[in-house]
């Protein structure tokens, strides 16, 4: 009975904290799909429909900004954590200069990503810095195109720079929870450097490992401000491709709603998928 008194204040306790995020992002998904099929207009009568689900399924532009953003997610995803777990490692155990150094390596948390991609910019532009000096320094004739890049790079540089130090914090807070004990315990029955590593520090931090994939994923993925800035000027990402519609005609909300609701579907697969390859990667590891 004491248990489920404590639980029950537990929940108590979270409540007013824990509602109003719930309640809201139940609304805002609930709207989504009520205007997609035309359920909640605000131009015209509302009555079902899937003529505008039908409309933007047979946009080819829809097929490429998804391949596009979903590609942007995951290799800004994979590329963060990838860079961020050695890093983690490294950083797990104190030493001189630790605290200076993980203190820079978190700057970019205190940068908006919108100022991040205009300095971006100043670097690669037709006039940039980098132009600038390999023409002073006689490596090239004449500037090289960098910026608005169709495969999309100035863009992952930029998702990789802003979430490394999400995946950092998450990361190396897993990593120093582990008890010293139990990574020498595996060292004194036999277990290197790297048996060690795959088989006890990743599989008792893999938890941590996924959370930074899903959550970088879904940032990089309904990202606008640098796709805008220094994103391919060839295709659009998914949020420049849901915000072209409501300054259409008044049908451009539910256009735009249409593919808002597939913004959600892709990041919750992707999400999925994500947290589904760390886990083989983890399973992979331990056989090893």
């Amino acid at each position: 009975m004491k248990v489920h008194n404590r639980n029950i204040v537990a929940w108590l306790l979270v409540l007013p904290a824990v509602a109003p995020v719930v309640l809201t992002l139940i609304l805002i998904v609930v709207m989504a799909i009520a205007q997609s099929v035309g359920l909640f207009n605000f131009g015209a009568p509302a009555h079902f429909t899937l003529q505008y689900w039908e409309t933007i399924l047979n946009d080819s532009q829809l097929w490429r900004a998804t391949g596009y953003s979903l590609k942007i997610g995951v290799v800004s995803a994979v590329l963060s954590v990838a860079l961020a777990l050695p890093l983690a490692l490294w950083l797990r155990k104190p030493f001189p200069g630790s605290v200076l150094m993980s203190g820079l390596l978190k700057a970019p948390l205190m940068v908006h990503g919108l100022v991040a991609a205009l300095l971006f910019i100043n670097l690669i532009s037709w006039q940039g810095f980098i132009n600038l000096g390999l023409l002073k320094l006689g490596i090239i004739s004449q500037p090289i195109r960098m910026q608005n890049d169709r495969w999309g790079i100035g863009v992952i540089i930029l998702q990789v720079w802003k979430q490394l130090p999400y995946a950092l914090l998450i990361i190396t807070g897993s990593l120093r929870a582990i008890g010293d004990e139990i990574v020498d315990a595996a060292r004194d029955l036999g277990a290197g450097k790297t048996a060690r590593l795959l088989q006890i520090i990743l599989p008792l931090s893999i938890k941590a490992v996924q959370v930074s994939l899903i959550l970088i994923f879904i940032g990089a993925l309904g990202d606008f401000s640098f796709q805008v800035v220094a994103g391919p000027t060839s295709v659009f990402s998914l949020s420049q491709y849901m915000l072209r519609f409501p300054e259409i005609s008044a049908q451009g909300w539910n256009l735009a709603a249409v593919v808002a609701v597939i913004l959600m579907l892709a990041a919750f697969v992707g999400a999925v998928v994500l947290a589904g390859l760390a886990k083989w990667l983890q399973k992979v590891g331990e056989h090893k």
